[in-house]
């Protein structure tokens, strides 16, 4: 029997690294045995459990090892729960146990804990939708960082992929055991996930971005009315798409605030528009920050004055033309690409719902696809400058004699940071899910971007009232500076 099992669990080894279906419950359930019957060998213990009537639950115990149910073993690792309503009447039931360490060379579910899994089965028969939960308790012995927790899953046989669908994760930081209860049986396991949000700090967080985007609205009302009341900054293009980007933020925040209350209303027509203008506001956004980065382009690389004709015009046309024929085209394919779209973080506990993309491939490919070529040609221009500003700043003698010059190169590259959304770019540093204090930070220094503008706004004026206002028709892209 052991030489048969041992071929079974080759077998099984073989068809999850292979993505196969081949479902080891059928296997080991066509194994008759008059007794409960463990068998262990190097990367598994399985016990076949034969029951004594009445069944009013069991519970079994295993290491790496051995594996009981009449007592604990030394040193168990997994201990496993079995209610009573599981009703195992029939002699001919037999419920299946295996502890399974897949090799180190399988590779297929790469954050499975220790790349071990736990099933569970009874011969012939689907056990699901129980009342009492199956309790499955699994130790470990490696510390989790703080980016990370575990999350309890079964592994769907159908789809070779892992599920939390009927099971409940209990753990809390710094314990270093696993509580899964699950409404069925199969084989489940634990994933290294990263660590959701608490409550609080997830409130905390949505009221920072609602404050911050508020605040930024405001500002940037008041930065686009002061322009166009001001008439010597009128004619310098570097402003103007300063305020095409100001604009464009405008409608974020504007649409992104009332998003969710348009989505609690029953109006779908209009959650639609909400979700559409949305949409073109952030794709808008990305299109301006990646605009300011080819004017600063222009400016550093292009060092002497030139000539584009209708260069604002040319430029508006892409940086409100290239979001709008997105948007009308994604309208065009479906119009279910927008509606209402439900936030879920990952312990299932807290949702909000907002009117946005509903498609997940959609929004990967115009939002974060649109946002990463755009990023990564404004950090090439933005190294560039930074490159171009400060070329002896680490030298003793230009620190002593050129301070001020210093500052106000520092200065200039905190406001490239705000016009270029460097630090929308955050996301993009951590390699991976953001930690809570980065979520912080991302959250804060987005939300006030329109408050930074306006500070910048503000303290530009100074220096505009000793500029005389000149012909609107000279050379537009080289002759200013970008930040004058």
């Amino acid at each position: 029997m052991k030489v048969y099992i041992t071929v079974v669990l080759t077998i099984f080894l073989f068809c999850i690294s292979s993505r196969g279906t081949k479902n080891i419950e059928t296997l080991l359930e066509s194994i008759s045995v008059n007794k409960t019957t463990t068998i262990s060998g190097e990367n598994y213990v399985v016990m076949l459990y034969k029951h004594t009537n009445p069944f009013n639950g069991a519970v079994f115990y295993a290491n790496e090892t051995q594996a009981d149910s009449d007592k604990p073993v030394y040193n168990p690792t997994i201990t496993v729960q079995l209610p009573g309503e599981l009703n195992l009447s029939k002699m001919e039931d037999m419920i299946v146990f295996i502890n399974l360490k897949l090799s180190d060379w399988n590779d297929s579910f790469p954050r499975l804990y220790e790349n071990r899994l736990v099933g569970l089965s009874v011969k012939n028969r689907r056990i699901t939708g129980l009342k009492t939960p199956v309790n499955i308790t699994m130790s470990y012995s490696a510390g989790l960082n703080k980016t990370q927790e575990p999350q309890c899953v079964f592994l769907n046989n159908t789809s070779q992929a892992f599920s939390t669908e009927g099971c409940q994760t209990q753990w809390e930081y710094g314990q270093h055991q696993v509580i899964c209860s699950c409404d069925h049986l199969t084989y489940f396991g634990i994933l290294m996930v990263s660590a959701s949000l608490s409550s609080t700090d997830q409130q905390i967080l949505s009221r920072i971005t609602e404050i911050g985007c508020g605040i930024s609205l405001f500002c940037l009302v008041v930065t686009v009315f002061v322009f166009y009341t001001r008439r010597k900054i009128k004619v310098d293009d570097s402003k103007k798409i300063h305020i095409s980007l100001a604009i464009a933020l405008i409608l974020l925040n504007l649409h992104f605030l009332t998003s969710e209350m348009v989505a609690e209303s029953s109006s779908s027509g209009l959650c639609v528009y909400m979700a559409l203008a949305l949409h073109y506001s952030l794709l808008a956004t990305f299109c301006w920050m990646g605009l300011e980065g080819f004017h600063l382009y222009l400016l550093i690389i292009k060092v002497f004055n030139i000539y584009i004709n209708r260069y604002m015009l040319k430029i508006s046309v892409v940086g409100w033309g290239v979001p709008a024929v997105i948007v009308l085209l994604l309208l065009s394919i479906n119009t279910k690409f927008y509606g209402k779209y439900t936030f879920v973080d990952s312990s299932n506990s807290t949702s909000s719902t907002i009117c946005y993309i509903t498609d997940e491939n959609v929004k990967w490919v115009t939002t974060v696809g649109v946002f990463g070529l755009m990023f990564l040609f404004v950090m090439v221009v933005f190294l560039l400058t930074v490159r171009n500003l400060m070329p002896n700043c680490c030298q003793k003698e230009f620190r002593q004699k050129n301070w001020k010059g210093l500052k106000q190169n520092v200065c200039t590259v905190l406001v490239l940071i705000t016009l270029l959304g460097i630090t929308w770019g955050i996301i993009f540093f951590s390699f991976g899910q953001l930690t809570t204090p980065g979520l912080y930070v991302f959250c804060i220094l987005n939300s006030l971007q329109g408050f930074f503008i306006f500070l910048y706004f503000v303290f530009s004026l100074r220096k505009t009232k000793d500029i005389p206002a000149s012909s609107s028709e000279r050379p537009t892209t080289t002759s200013l500076d970008i930040l004058e």
